[in-house]
């Protein structure tokens, strides 16, 4: 974005926000606030100008997220943990930083552990507000394991994978949309994969900056240092002394000179200061002192770092020390956590008393500064990642960490099923507050059958399918099929993890093999018909989504697996035979096509059988193999009779995800390929209003410019393929060949607003976008060019030029789902342009009005044109003010005189929109 403004909403404005993120259409929000649509659209309008971004679901992701959603609105900062205490000195640290962002992309605070970098860059953060209109984001990167670091991010940011989109994607979507803090707190551990993230997220999104906290360098081009020391030994150190002394013992009082000194033995360390501090209302200043000599005495000589940071270390030791044997038996178990927990967890895990002895500990060890408190409904601690590497290394000396492993993959398989039945508003909290640990807890689980492992995976899996993690959710899914007691256990995890990766890739290969190794264990186990359903499904899947050629698997092994299928399974039981017929009609063609006849029957098994996920798979066939034969309305008919199938399928479902995705998307399809342009446009909105494909940077867009080109609505299309092209751009420009048809329509929404030039660069860019080396061999892609070409050509023909192009589409015999567009606007073009065959034209297009309502609309306006028949004309009007043809129906009523005023007005309105 060029420019953000930074004035506020107002109340009405705020409110207007908030609903956009529940994605109610404007309708349904002047009906919540009783206001009237127009209203809403003012206020729309005014928010766009006010964050500056591009659309109406840009402003979705800054409006306040839904409860138990911690990602925060544009300007605010979210993760920050609550300091809960003063921020002490720093001003010239704190100003070099805020320097150092203003000209580099990515600052490291670089420091020993215990040094006061993340109290440094929570400052930092929130004096930097105006700097970052679109918000500053806060990771803590402590309880973060390797392979998740891509989930802390999103999580932290609220976003979530969708079809097509890996979870990077959508983080270097969500920040690319204006300038933003990532400020990622504790990267030592992490260095590799924060390095390649921070590197694509530098080079996705030129107006987002990072600021790191680190022990180590990330070694990113570009990078600035900034060290951060321990604090002055005079007046900061002596500050943060009394500050933390003062919280322990509001009376505490001593000898200035006597302060300095402890400061000083301490390297002006501030976690070793506030340990010290913690000890000032037993012990008294002078105390602390003495019992502190002898600790400190180790440390003399070596290099300053060294000595700083063995310092620390024996102030975390010392303070171990003087705990009393409960205190240090729950301490060193509690580091088993990797991140925060709450009370039961504790008293699950540490096995050190009831509820209440626990309780009393934990608080102890929070009044030493040993643990931290953090607030919320529930009350929940950490350790700070100094303390509980020292405790962890106590808990290995004391020989327990084995049994306190076991008891925490206990406790993290029963929290994880039991998370799975909560309800949602709860459960994605509660999730977020345990999903380090219970990564932590399976990742360290050795190989092997075991049943913990197996539950912990498989309501991991679970967990992350609907937090929406899908790539995660599969690889959750297929750690359990390795952990299952038995085959047969392993079986609707391998299933699981095939839907999850064709729901978020359309792609089957991967999927493929996992429904084999289930038909294998399957056959393990003696169960037939999962064997025959496995297999079934992985025939089916093959051909339904092959759309990249890696991924088609040769049509002779498909025939051999159903064969092994139909022998394996209970032929008559309802939901094989359905699964058999309806593997039978995806390879029956041998083209990845579905054979109608067996298509319908396998509808009808399904419909037996009463199973929505198989009837939804039938219904596709029977629709896809309607649309091939060019009878598009029934394809629209049927595509309509999976949605209203939607409400039976659990959201919650993996097995699900697949038939929700390509239902919603092929209902927009299907609605433009029949030229319903009133269901296309509901179609898209519901691609926008489900969480399994909405937010998408842009497939999502893909869905609706179609709708809003063909209707008139150009200049919102226009902002809408902006921001797709922008997405894309910012996904690295990754093959999307279905992408073509939205840019085609922008560029029909510049011909007809009369731009050439932009309309010559759209089109030029959706031949890019195919990605194909012959676009010509394309049906679809033809037949929808040169639609655009003609339409446009309408509005100015030239005769030479139109009867080549009008030669052109009536010259081919295929013309794909978008040929009844390309012959009802080539047949108007050979009117308009005085072909002298222009009446044959017209007749050979007229089919296509049987199968396609905008084309019957063109060819009643033709008519008109062609006889003068001012019927004709009123008749082609009221054809597009069905389908909401805004522009179309202008154009219309300019060829009649009576209603040419009113044409011309409403042309003017809609070319300022």
């Amino acid at each position: 974005m060029s420019s953000i403004a930074t004035e506020r909403p107002s109340k009405r404005e705020a409110e207007v926000l908030a609903l956009l993120q529940l994605r109610l259409t404007n309708a349904e929000i002047a009906e919540r606030l009783f206001i009237s649509v127009r209203t809403v659209e003012s206020h729309v309008s005014s928010l766009l100008r006010k964050y500056g971004v591009a659309d109406r679901f840009d402003l979705t992701a800054l409006a306040r997220p839904a409860a138990g959603d911690t990602t925060t609105p544009a300007g605010g900062m979210s993760g920050l943990p609550d300091p809960r205490t003063a921020f002490v000195g720093r001003e010239r640290e704190r100003e070099a930083v805020l320097a150092a962002l203003a000209h580099r992309r990515l600052v490291t605070l670089l420091g020993p552990g215990g040094v006061g970098k993340t109290r440094l860059a929570g400052a930092v953060g929130a004096a930097a507000a105006p700097t970052f209109p679109l918000g500053r984001v806060f990771v803590d990167l402590v309880p973060v394991l390797d392979d998740f670091v891509v989930q802390a991010v999103a999580t932290a940011l609220g976003v979530t994978e969708q079809i097509q989109q890996p979870l990077l994607a959508a983080i270097t979507d969500r920040l690319g949309r204006g300038r933003t803090l990532l400020v990622l707190d504790n990267c030592e551990h992490l260095l590799d994969p924060v390095a390649a993230l921070v590197e694509r997220i530098l080079s996705a999104c030129p107006d987002v900056t990072v600021l790191a906290t680190s022990r180590e360098r990330l070694a990113v081009p570009g990078e600035q240092v900034v060290p951060v020391a321990p604090l002055p030994l005079g007046t900061d150190a002596v500050t943060l002394f009394h500050d933390r002394a003062r919280a322990a013992d509001p009376e505490f009082d001593a000898d200035p000179a006597v302060v300095a000194e402890l400061c000083a033995r301490l390297d002006g360390m501030p976690l070793a200061i506030e340990l010290a501090a913690a000890r000032s209302a037993s012990l008294g200043a002078a105390g602390l002192l003495a019992a502190l000599d002898d600790v400190l005495l180790l440390l003399a000589g070596g290099r300053a770092a060294d000595r700083r940071h063995r310092s620390l270390r024996a102030v975390v030791g010392w303070s171990h020390d003087l705990l009393d044997d409960d205190e240090r038996l729950l301490l060193r178990r509690l580091a088993v956590f990797v991140g925060s927990f709450d009370l039961p967890a504790a008293v699950a895990v540490t096995d050190v008393g009831t509820p209440g002895a626990v309780a009393d500990l934990l608080g102890r060890l929070a009044d030493k500064s040993l643990l931290v408190p953090e607030r919320g409904v529930v009350s929940r601690w950490r350790l700070l990642d100094t303390v509980r590497a020292y405790a962890a290394e106590r808990l290995t000396a004391a020989g327990e960490e084995p049994a306190l492993r076991q008891r925490h993959l206990r406790w993290a398989a029963e929290t994880a099923v039991a998370l799975r039945g909560h309800p949602a508003d709860r459960r994605r909290e509660e999730f977020r507050a345990v999903a380090d640990d219970l990564r932590a807890a399976l990742t360290k689980c050795p190989p092997g059958p075991s049943p913990l492992a197996h539950q912990l995976a498989r309501a991991l899996g679970h967990l992350a399918y609907v937090h929406r993690f899908l790539l995660e959710a599969a690889a959750h899914f297929e750690r359990a099929a390795a952990h299952a007691p038995a085959p047969g256990n392993a079986v609707p995890d391998l299933r699981h993890a095939a839907d999850c990766i064709v729901t978020a890739t359309n792609c089957s290969p991967q999927a493929f093999r996992h429904l084999l190794a289930a038909a294998e264990g399957a056959r393990a186990a003696g169960d037939g018909d999962a064997r025959a359903l496995a297999l079934t499904r992985a025939v089916e899947l093959a051909n339904r989504f092959n759309a990249e050629p890696a991924a088609e698997i040769p049509q002779q092994r498909l025939r051999d697996l159903l064969g092994q299928a139909t022998a394996a399974g209970t032929v008559g039981k309802p939901t094989v035979a359905a699964g058999l017929t309806l593997a039978n009609a995806w390879t029956a063609s041998g083209r990845c096509d579905p054979d109608p006849r067996l298509a319908a029957a396998a509808l009808a098994a399904a419909r037996a059988a009463g199973d929505p996920l198989l009837i939804s798979a039938s219904l596709d066939a029977v629709g896809g193999a309607a649309g091939r034969a060019g009878r598009l309305r029934e394809a629209h008919r049927v595509t309509g009779e999976r949605i209203a199938l939607l409400p039976e399928l659990s959201r919650d479902d993996p097995s699900a995800g697949v038939e929700i995705v390509d239902a919603v998307h092929m209902a927009a399809t299907w609605a433009i390929a029949a030229g319903d342009l009133p269901a296309a446009l509901a179609a898209a909105e519901r691609v926008y209003q489900d969480d399994l494909v909405s937010n998408h940077p842009y497939a999502s867009a893909s869905k609706l410019i179609p709708a809003l080109a063909l209707t008139g609505r150009f200049n919102e299309a226009l902002r809408h393929t902006e921001s797709m092209w922008a997405g894309w751009c910012r996904a690295g420009r990754p093959p999307a060949p279905w992408l073509w048809l939205a840019v085609l329509a922008a560029a029909l929404a510049c011909g007809l607003l009369g731009d050439g030039e932009r309309f010559g660069r759209w089109r030029a860019q959706a031949l890019e976008v195919t990605g194909l080396g012959d676009p010509e061999q394309v049906p679809n892609f033809v037949a929808f060019l040169t639609f655009v070409d003609a339409r446009v050509a309408v509005q100015r023909p030239q005769a030479d030029a139109a009867a080549a192009l009008v030669g052109r589409v009536f010259g081919g015999d295929s013309q794909g789902r978008y040929g009844p567009y390309a012959r009802a606007a080539a047949a108007e073009l050979a009117v308009v342009a005085g072909l002298p065959d222009a009446a044959d034209r017209l007749a050979a297009a007229a089919p296509a009005g049987a199968e396609n309502d905008w084309a019957a609309a063109c060819l009643r306006r033709a008519a008109g044109r062609l006889h003068h028949d001012e019927d004709a004309l009123a008749a082609s009007v009221r054809a597009w003010e069905r389908i909401d043809a805004r522009f179309e129906r202008a154009c219309t009523l300019l060829l009649l005189p009576e209603r040419a005023a009113e044409g011309r007005t409403e042309l003017v309105e809609l070319t300022r929109r």
